[in-house]
């Protein structure tokens, strides 16, 4: 019987998306997205996280780019810089290296200093939210495709004739078959394989020829399958961005 969290999964892997993971991803991340631009962006709770962790470059641009909730944008970064304003400027100022004269010689103490409040800096910005949430929701996802392939055999035809399976995403794939039994980590991984190659192979060949295509003798030859290789190529080596022409090149159009 059918879970409720099963849905999501057996959605995904239903469509036509080059990575059915990357499918879920997108829709966890357009959920969290909403949320964050949502009513919650008003909960203490909420805006005590935002104030203290901010969001990583990649989530404030599509946070940006969403212009459903400017103001509440606004209200987040207010807050969110003055507490790293309060945080971080004593640092700072505490870093400033007093001047070597002839009375009080040169030390190297204020590199360290320096170093502290830059190291504070760094761990102030690479915090986000939106990817904690997202690498819980993904590693969630990935022990329900393991447990649907083991228990369902109507998904494990659909995982085996996947069109692909992004490399990030396969290294999540099988991170979680490392806590699979010997037996069904065999067959989890074998499958994985599998489906990894029939993808792998075609796309070295469509890579290939859509640089032959610039040779002026293979000019009015077909492109075949090579016209968006490059970018079918970016989704697989690095999962799908928005920045891999993604309107014009998803699912090979």
């Amino acid at each position: 019987m059918e879970k409720i969290y099963m849905i999501p999964v057996n959605d995904a892997y239903s469509s036509e998306c080059d990575c059915p993971i990357c499918c879920l991803r997108d829709k966890a991340e357009a959920n969290e997205l909403d949320y964050y631009l949502g009513p919650s962006l008003m909960e203490p709770d909420t805006r005590k996280i935002t104030n203290k962790t901010g969001f990583c470059p990649e989530h404030l641009g599509k946070l940006n780019k969403r212009e459903a909730n400017r103001l509440g944008l606004g209200l987040m970064l207010h807050t969110h810089l003055k507490d790293l304003r309060d945080d971080i400027a004593p640092d700072i100022e505490a870093s400033i290296p007093s001047k070597a004269s002839l009375f009080k010689g040169r030390s190297s103490d204020y590199k360290t200093k320096l170093n502290q409040a830059a190291d504070k800096i760094e761990r102030r910005v690479a915090t986000c939210p939106i990817c904690d949430k997202l690498n819980d929701s993904m590693m969630h996802s990935v022990e329900v495709i393991c447990y649907m392939f083991l228990h369902d055999s109507e998904f494990k035809e659909k995982f085996i004739h996947a069109k692909s399976h992004c490399l990030p995403h396969t290294a999540m794939l099988l991170r979680a078959a490392s806590k699979l039994s010997q037996n069904d980590a065999a067959d989890f991984v074998a499958a994985l394989y599998e489906n990894n190659k029939k993808y792998f192979d075609p796309l070295i060949d469509d890579v290939e020829w859509f640089t032959l295509k610039f040779d002026y003798r293979n000019n009015d030859k077909p492109w075949g399958n090579s016209k968006n290789a490059i970018q079918r190529s970016m989704r697989f080596i690095a999962s799908d961005r928005s920045d891999f022409d993604d309107k014009q090149t998803r699912n090979g159009k």
